[in-house]
């Protein structure tokens, strides 16, 4: 008989808590969820546990219900937050640590009334002086501008807006003029400066210790020198045991559970120790979602243990979750809270396993999210596991602790030497590509329907299973193939902002064309990781595409192949492409030196055809030259009936001399050359060619300018239409089976040109 008053002790009965959970994922759904599909998912899944709870836990459904309402309402508050506003009394509060100035360029996070805001722009020498004492200073009297964050403007690029929003980043301040005021010592801005000393020893430690002792206590890279070891463990399916999470908590929880038996301390005396620990590491970690949800389970467990309250694992997870969704509602928009529950679940789900079997089902729960999330998997990661996990356990996390606490110049470099030693190992190992599969990015509900499958999987046997594991089978046979073999070939327009590079694929067997790399321009306040790596690279691995058949190189600028060098390290590339005289050119031969060993070099001059899957005509250069741009190397190439042109920078005098050399020469669609400036695209050339259409890829606010207003006039007295990727983002020509269309990524949709 069910409970006639609901009270603590009867909604402890065993799977409430854990459907309690699931029903506000699928309320965070109904109300986060941008597509459609995604809403109407949320909305049936919570419909079901609804009813589920009423009709099996009858006597704690007014539990339910009020945490359903609750948090209700927190959702649509959270929805109603305001973007940040700059006025005339507004100051901003800056924590060190948060906030840095390098070569006069401040970047960081402010605060404002419970508000968090990106911030950047110049940076004066009082405020870097009081930074790098440790002190909270207040922006006062700030002269500047807040914009949105950026979006993603191409597939699979790394979404800053939608990041900023999942961290309740309010606004994106320009800061160009203000007045410094130093922030009152107060309980707050002592923390940060604790984290902030933190920081600065962590910071004297040799690389490699310094990386490790500042993702484990921290939770954050210090160096962009470390991304390469983080793309090692990445590539290798490992990246988990970089991320503070259970695992952490657990060596705390042990340590000082051995230091209180030692001294023979109270259990609860130990408890409570051991929670005042964890808060302050919840903290030092910048709140990261695993630490949060570890520390919680952890606290939360003994809590009610010690009350004489018996609860579920499942049903810990379940209440963990609820709580922490409690104060972070949009926990689930954050790929690292996502991340830590699935596999929390998957661990409560698979908790009667052992080795092998149990890390198989784990890989299998994870691996639709890193498909979604990374585009990539290692079918090898149960064995990297075995590899890599001892090593992190019983070498990284002793060495780098110990080093810690014993501040010893010659043992740190000691244990440098060590962990140097074994990570040229896991790089060497990660080399090797073993096991790696470029399989691309799905959908949202191939990913529901990849889990759904694999979780019924898991809860079924024998038969059941069975019949399961051969549909699983049997879907990702069909996405991998529909992501490898498309039906579609493809022009596209990577916006690489101020820079070129179009990728061209054929249908189904498919090949993989680039015309330039793209690349920054040596200026500025930019980061140093290679602009490929952010954008180029992801767009190519969500795709599924792994190699590229030939690479094309324009010239020597570095906007059209300044991540040359990062693009023949990072992918296979049969055949390299290049004007006549190009190799001679030092700057280009240092980007090719030692990474061109699989790589056949070719170059072109006027009147050749490369014959390649598509046939690429050579219109220019006609002599060597060292990849200035008059010699630009320009091609024609004609697919599903539409002829296409390809001229880098060329200048007016070289487009003028094609044209005379194939006065009948026509182009349907024409990139226009060098951005969009008044030093290409004649007049003479643009009447010859006669395009239906013309691309133009420069960055938006570029210091040039481009496109130039005089070229702009000169399409439209030509009654020639454009799309810019100032605009439109990605811009992509679809064809294949008779159809044809343009999108733009930015933009959404197709786009009506023919």
């Amino acid at each position: 008989m069910p409970r006639s008053k609901t009270s603590l002790r009867s909604s402890l009965e065993s799977g409430f808590y854990f459907l309690l959970g699931l029903l506000l994922v699928g309320l965070s759904g109904l109300v986060y969820a941008q597509a459609v599909s995604l809403k109407i998912v949320s909305l049936a899944t919570f419909l079901y546990l609804a009813w589920l709870i009423k009709h099996k836990y009858p006597a704690s459904f007014f539990i339910a219900f009020l945490a359903v309402l609750v948090m209700a309402g927190i959702f649509i508050c959270d929805r109603q937050e305001k973007a940040f506003q700059l006025e005339e009394n507004t100051a901003l509060l800056l924590y060190p640590g948060e906030v840095k100035v390098s070569d006069n360029w401040l970047s960081g996070k402010g605060h404002c009334q419970g508000q968090k805001v990106s911030l950047y722009g110049p940076g004066k020498k009082d405020l870097e002086a009081a930074l790098d004492q440790g002190q909270a200073v207040y922006l006062t009297q700030i002269e500047g501008e807040v914009k949105e964050a950026e979006p993603a403007t191409n597939p699979g690029q790394f979404d800053y807006r939608r990041y900023a929003y999942s961290q309740h980043l309010a606004g994106q301040v320009k800061v160009t003029n203000y007045q410094l005021l130093l922030a009152r010592n107060n309980w707050q801005n002592s923390l940060h400066r604790i984290r902030w000393r933190i920081k600065q020893y962590l910071a004297k430690m040799p690389r490699l210790l310094s990386f490790f002792a500042s993702e484990l206590i921290l939770a954050e890279n210090p160096d962009s020198n470390n991304q390469a070891n983080l793309d090692n463990y990445r590539d290798l399916g490992v990246i988990h045991i970089l991320s503070i999470s259970g695992m952490h908590v657990g060596l705390y929880v042990l340590v000082l559970a051995a230091i209180g038996s030692t001294l023979l301390i109270p259990r609860e005396e130990v408890f409570a120790v051991t929670s005042t620990f964890l808060l302050l590491e919840v903290f030092l970690s910048g709140f990261q979602p695993g630490f949060i949800r570890a520390s919680l389970m952890y606290c939360l467990g003994r809590f009610l243990a010690y009350r004489g309250l018996k609860i579920t694992s499942a049903d810990l997870l379940g209440l963990v979750f609820s709580l922490q969704l409690l104060f972070n509602p949009r926990l689930l928009l954050q790929t690292g809270g996502m991340l830590t529950y699935v596999l929390a679940a998957g661990l409560v789900l698979t908790q009667k396993m052992q080795g092998l079997s149990q890390s198989a089902w784990l890989n299998l729960l994870l691996t639709p999210f890193l498909l979604f999330f990374f585009y990539q998997v290692n079918v090898a990661t149960i064995f990297y596991n075995l590899l890599l996990v001892p090593y992190f356990n019983f070498v990284v996390m002793p060495v780098t602790f110990f080093a810690v606490f014993v501040p010893n110049l010659a043992l740190w470099q000691f244990l440098e030497k060590i962990l140097e030693a074994a990570e040229w190992g896991i790089d060497w190992l990660a080399g090797q590509r073993l096991g790696q599969v470029i399989f691309g990015q799905i959908k949202a509900w191939q990913l529901l329907l990849l889990l759904s499958l694999t979780v019924l999987a898991l809860l079924f046997v024998k038969e059941k299973r069975r019949k399961c594991l051969r549909l699983l089978a049997l879907a990702y046979s069909l996405f991998f193939v529909s992501i490898h073999f498309p039906l579609m070939g493809q022009v596209s327009f990577i916006d690489v902002g101020q820079g070129d590079s179009i990728l061209l694929t054929t249908p189904i067997l498919r090949k993989c064309y680039l015309i330039d790399t793209g690349g920054k321009l040596a200026f500025g306040h930019q980061k140093s990781r290679a602009q490929l790596t952010q954008i180029t690279l992801p767009m190519l691995k969500a795709q599924g595409i792994d190699h590229l058949d030939g690479v094309f190189v324009s010239h020597q600028d570095a906007d059209h192949v300044g991540d040359l060098a990062t693009l023949l390290e990072k992918m296979p590339i049969k055949r390299l492409y290049m004007g006549i005289g190009l190799i001679q050119n030092p700057s280009f031969a240092k980007k090719l030196a030692g990474r061109v060993d699989r790589t056949q070099l070719v170059e072109l001059r006027a009147g050749m055809t490369v014959k390649e899957k598509i046939l690429f005509q050579v219109l220019h250069p006609d002599e060597p030259g060292l990849g200035e741009n008059k010699d630009s190397l320009s091609l024609v190439c004609c697919l599903a009936g539409k002829t296409w042109g390809f001229t880098g920078d060329l200048d007016q005098a070289g487009e003028e001399k094609i044209v005379s050399e194939h006065p009948d020469l026509r182009i349907d669609y024409f990139k226009l050359g060098h951005h969009g400036s008044d030093t290409s695209s004649s007049l003479k050339f643009l009447e010859t060619i006669k395009p239906q259409l013309v691309f133009i890829s420069a960055g938006r606010n570029n210091r040039y300018h481009h496109p130039k207003p005089a070229t702009l006039e000169k399409l439209k007295s030509l009654g020639i239409p454009y799309l810019s990727t100032q605009d439109s983002g990605m811009i992509t020509w679809h064809y294949g089976f008779g159809l044809s269309y343009f999108t733009s990524f930015l933009q959404g949709g197709k786009l009506c040109y023919h």
